[in-house]
């Protein structure tokens, strides 16, 4: 027989000083059971622990437990535990209406809500449906070491000491900060110590805490156009102005930002979100000399750009930045697994103290049990592995995607030259919409994600977003011979 789980102990509305105990316990359980808050077939204390609760004599509680059950609320026998009826009176169920009725009067009284609460809006994160082609900003989940992962997490919670099951620092655990400045020294030439290092839960907590510390509502801020969406909704709930600056191959064009007064810009050089192009070195020299002049300061999103395929490696743009003006953000969902939900932000060393202030008012710090398996998984070499071998993986697969879609999508979608990264974006045959495109591709249960989506206003040309990183290559080829379905019928 299996065991049942432990019942806890029932809170009750506080009984009045001139209410008869016996009342009180047969008014306070009808009206909990007619809430909803006790549920059908939901089991209660026992008699001795709801007296030893309230104070109250054994008795007392037995003959309020007989009066429910002859009502029909409550079912059950000695020896098997009381509970909840599964099925009501009808008479109970015209009573329940009434309070449903009530409850739903209640809910349309809407609470007050901050001016923060009133431009909030709901950023859907990842959709747990099956991955198929061309779902983007995903890694190859099937080839992560879980084993290896799941070994190193018993091997934490065996060690685990009481000063870490206390917590750690708001910035994080220092190992794992270490761990972090190291590698993003040596592999991606940010220039920092980890004092400067803050673990947080992704780029989007990130983009929070710049938001907080740096905009006032009325601030300008400046975002890719197209681009990261969580981004601009992230500093408009704090009451910031978006401007819009178009994108070219060479990164964001600097020509429009010279007439506004602009706060913060948000940019993604090292793989463009969603075109994947790579910013040019002398467009990151002349983004950081406009932002010194100008005062503003500049937020790196430098998501998935471990995976780089081609060209010469190009320092991150924090590594270029003289005057402190850049805070770096990078996330371990893209190179590990998505629900690992784990990130860090390189912050100015004049901020940092504000960082520190605004997590520990906050998460206080992340989950630490991850963060000791990250720090093992970097600090012993799998971390530096498992990047070497998803990047010739997904150079495999990219390389199949190029050669698929030169094959059979000639003249219908042109795919653009990318460096880095797990997804790549496709210009549409004039007259074909984007829209249309993935409605008829969803048909086939083909994912592709209309460009269109990541743009303020409208684009000058229609485009597909497709990832290629989470499909092996049979997969890749049965996504295009459907695209191409798709798009000739379209």
């Amino acid at each position: 027989m299996p065991k049942q789980a432990g019942v806890f102990e029932l809170v009750l509305p506080p009984r009045s000083p001139n209410v008869p105990a016996y009342r009180w316990l047969c008014e306070s359980l009808r009206g909990e059971i007619l809430g909803g808050r006790l549920r059908a077939a939901m089991r209660l204390p026992s008699t001795r622990d709801l007296a030893v609760q309230y104070g109250l004599a054994r008795g007392t509680i037995v003959n309020a437990f007989e009066q429910l059950k002859s009502e029909g609320y409550l079912d059950g026998s000695v020896g098997s535990g009381t509970y909840v009826s599964r099925v009501l009176p009808e008479k109970l169920l015209h009573v329940a209406s009434g309070q449903a009725t009530k409850a739903a009067l209640q809910r349309d009284r809407q609470p007050v809500v901050s001016d923060y609460g009133r431009r909030a809006k709901l950023f859907s994160g990842y959709e747990n449906r099956p991955i198929r082609a061309f779902r983007a900003n995903l890694p190859a989940l099937d080839l992560f070491p879980m084993t290896l992962w799941t070994k190193i997490t018993m091997r934490c919670l065996r060690r685990i000491s009481t000063r870490q099951l206390i917590g750690c620092d708001p910035l994080g655990y220092r190992p794992l900060r270490h761990a972090i400045a190291e590698y993003l020294s040596v592999s991606r030439g940010v220039r920092c110590v980890p004092e400067q290092v803050a673990v947080v839960s992704g780029v989007q907590e990130a983009l929070d805490l710049a938001a907080r510390l740096l905009l006032r509502p009325g601030d300008h801020v400046c975002v890719e156009n197209p681009g990261y969406p969580g981004a601009a909704l992230a500093f408009q709930s704090f009451g910031a102005k978006i401007l819009a600056a178009g994108v070219d191959e060479q990164g964001i064009k600097l020509p429009q930002l010279h007439s506004q007064k602009v706060r913060l810009i948000y940019v993604t050089p090292g793989h463009q979100f969603p075109l994947g192009t790579t910013m040019s070195l002398g467009r990151r020299l002349q983004l950081l000399e406009w932002a010194k002049k100008s005062h503003a300061m500049i937020f790196e999103d430098d998501y998935d750009s471990e995976y780089r395929y081609s060209g010469r490696p190009i320092p991150a743009l924090q590594g270029l930045d003289e005057s402190e003006l850049v805070l770096y953000a990078g996330s371990f969902s893209k190179v590990l697994f998505p629900a690992l939900r784990l990130g860090y932000v390189v912050v100015p060393a004049g901020l940092v103290h504000h960082f520190e202030a605004a997590l520990s008012l906050t998460v206080r710090h992340v989950p630490l049990l991850e963060q000791l398996v990250l720090a093992d998984f970097m600090m012993e070499g799998h971390f530096a592995r498992h990047v070497r071998r998803m990047r010739e993986v997904y150079a495999e697969r990219l390389s199949a995607l190029l050669e698929e879609t030169r094959l059979r999508l000639s003249g219908l979608l042109e795919i653009s030259p990318v460096e880095a990264g797990l997804q790549t974006a496709g210009w549409l045959r004039r007259g074909i919409g984007a829209e249309s495109a993935a409605v008829a591709a969803a048909k086939r249960n083909v994912d592709v994600t209309p460009l269109n989506r990541y743009s303020h206003g409208t684009l000058a040309r229609e485009g597909l977003q497709l990832g290629f990183a989470a499909l092996d290559v049979k997969e890749i080829r049965r996504g295009v011979n459907e695209l191409a379905r798709a798009l000739a019928a379209a």
